[in-house]
C-alpha cells in the first residue's frame, strides 16, 4: 500500500465546518486504510492499493460532494512527491526572518506558464519565487498575505489550486514517514 495526502480546499473556512471524524469516516468508506487528518481537517492522510491518482481524486471528490452538498477541490500528493517538494528547497536564497514559505499545489501543470519569476503579487510584498511541475513556491511577510498566492495563481494560471505552509508539508513527512519506516 502507498500512503498519500489529500489536500482539501475550502474545508473549515467560510462557515463550512467539517469535523475530523466525518472526514475520516468518508475516506474509510471509500476503502482507504490508516486514515487520519492532520492539524486542519483539510489534510487527510490515507493508504490505498490504487496507484491511479486521478481515480483516487475522483472518488474523494464524488464522496465529499454527496456528503457535504458542495464541490471540494482535492489535490492528491504521494509522500515521495512531498519529499521532492522539500528537497527542491525553493526558499534557500530567501531571508528567513519574518517570512512564511508557502507551497501552492496545482490541480495540473499549467499548459503555458508565462509568469516571469520572481514576481511580487500586486498590492502586497508577497512574492511568487519559483515553480516546478504542479507546485508553485511563494514567500509572504505577514499582514494577511498568506491568503494571496492561491487566488492570484489561479487567476493567472487558469488552474485550481490550494496553498499550504511549507512547515505543514515538512511536518506531514516527518510524522508519517517515520510511521511508514516503523511498519517496514
Amino acid at each position: 500500500m502507498e500512503r498519500f495526502v489529500a489536500f482539501l480546499r475550502g474545508i473549515n473556512v467560510g462557515g463550512r465546518t467539517v469535523v475530523k471524524e466525518k472526514l475520516t469516516q468518508a475516506f474509510t468508506s471509500l476503502g482507504f486504510h490508516q486514515v487520519s487528518t492532520y492539524k486542519q481537517s483539510g489534510n487527510v492522510v490515507f493508504e490505498t492499493n490504487t496507484a491511479n491518482l486521478q481515480e483516487i481524486e475522483n472518488k474523494i471528490k464524488d464522496k465529499l460532494r454527496i456528503m457535504l452538498g458542495y464541490e471540494v477541490p482535492v489535490f492528491i500528493r504521494s509522500f515521495t512527491q512531498l519529499k521532492n517538494i522539500i528537497d527542491h528547497d525553493a526558499f534557500k536564497s530567501q531571508n528567513k526572518v519574518g517570512t512564511s514559505f508557502l507551497v501552492t499545489l496545482l490541480a495540473t501543470a499549467p499548459a503555458n506558464f508565462q509568469l516571469q519569476l520572481p514576481l511580487t503579487i500586486p498590492k502586497s510584498t508577497a512574492q511568487v519565487i519559483s515553480a516546478k511541475g504542479t507546485e508553485v513556491f511563494s514567500a509572504t511577510h505577514g499582514g494577511g498575505e498568506g491568503a494571496l498566492p492561491n487566488p492570484f495563481l489561479e487567476s493567472k494560471l487558469k488552474v485550481k489550486a490550494t496553498t499550504r505552509n511549507l512547515n505543514i508539508i515538512r511536518e506531514l513527512v516527518e510524522k508519517y514517514d517515520s510511521v511508514i519506516k516503523k511498519q517496514l
